[in-house]
């Protein structure tokens, strides 16, 4: 019998005109539209159908809107595959998407997830202003050649370091953007396939972030959790956790820490799970799952 896993994708997986086709063909999507813009305060769906794109793109936006079209995408999921959306024994995300996966898996409610996903994308944006930094995707190197070129990048009283573990030879590296502008050329002289800078607002899942944590302690604090139905693996330490105590701790921690994607789905490949199901926007999660296991069958539900 097929073990299935559900896997809900991060920041960076947005489009403008992501859910609109659910909203407008199924009633439970449109109500989660309805539900979230009572929470934010702001019209979520016209910002998601419509855009901008620079409005969308922004932290404090892309975060509510990814975590509202992937559990849209959900619904569909569950009216289109009920017996995948019954059926599933496990559940990820990636950064974000790990709220996503919470909500799937009973641990909180869709209006406090979200309003913690809210106050999570402020005080992340909040801090990435205070500091001129971001992220570089560096493909075509091992762990430890991309621990050097960040030590090589690095200037005395900089942040970069590893954020993102996502695949063989796809490492995200995240800090101040002065060390950020040296790495294309460092990267290539030491063999990179090509670097690609990411468009987000600042080094995320690194030290420059910490002003972040105590918001998000504060956000998750007043938040009822109760104990996963399904295990829900951590960015964390890529393991699954049954205690809404740890959860809530390694969800604040999640923000400052390296994200261990590969780790995460190696484990959950080790436990014999297939096929996986990406559920929201993009196709970002299959392509690096195909990365890492060529022959695993992954499907999805896009918003």
């Amino acid at each position: 019998m097929s073990k299935i896993a559900i896997l809900f994708p991060g920041q960076g997986a947005q489009a403008v005109g992501m859910g609109r086709q659910l909203a407008e063909t199924l009633p439970a999507a449109r109500s989660l539209f309805d539900r979230a813009n009572s929470v934010l305060g702001y019209d979520l769906a016209q910002l998601c159908f419509e855009g901008p794109s620079e409005k969308l793109d922004s932290t404090v936006h892309s975060q509510p809107a990814l975590y509202v079209c992937s559990l849209a995408a959900l619904e569909q999921l569950k009216a289109t595959k009920p017996e995948v959306a019954n059926e599933a024994q496990a559940a990820a995300g990636l950064s974000l998407g790990e709220y996503t996966a919470l909500v799937f898996a009973g641990v909180m409610s869709f209006e406090d997830g979200l309003k913690v996903v809210q106050q999570r994308g402020q005080a992340m944006q909040d801090a990435a202003d205070a500091v001129p930094s971001g992220m570089v995707s560096v493909l075509g190197l091992t762990i430890e050649q991309v621990q050097a070129l960040c030590d090589e990048a690095r200037q005395p009283g900089e942040v970069l370091q590893i954020a993102n573990l996502l695949c063989p030879g796809n490492i995200v590296i995240s800090g101040h953007k002065s060390a950020c502008d040296r790495v294309p050329e460092l990267a290539e002289k030491a063999g990179a396939m090509k670097t690609i800078r990411l468009s987000v607002a600042g080094a995320f899942h690194t030290s420059i972030m910490q002003p972040a944590v105590q918001r998000l302690a504060a956000a998750l604090q007043h938040v009822p959790l109760t104990r996963p139905r399904i295990p829900v693996i951590s960015n964390v330490d890529a393991l699954a956790h049954d205690d809404p105590h740890e959860i809530r701790h390694l969800l604040v921690q999640q923000v400052v820490s390296p994200v261990r994607w590969e780790d995460s789905m190696r484990s959950l490949l080790g436990q014999g799970f297939a096929p996986f199901w990406e559920i929201g926007p993009g196709r970002v999660l299959r392509g690096l799952l195909k990365r890492i296991d060529r022959k695993v069958a992954a499907e999805g539900i896009e918003a």
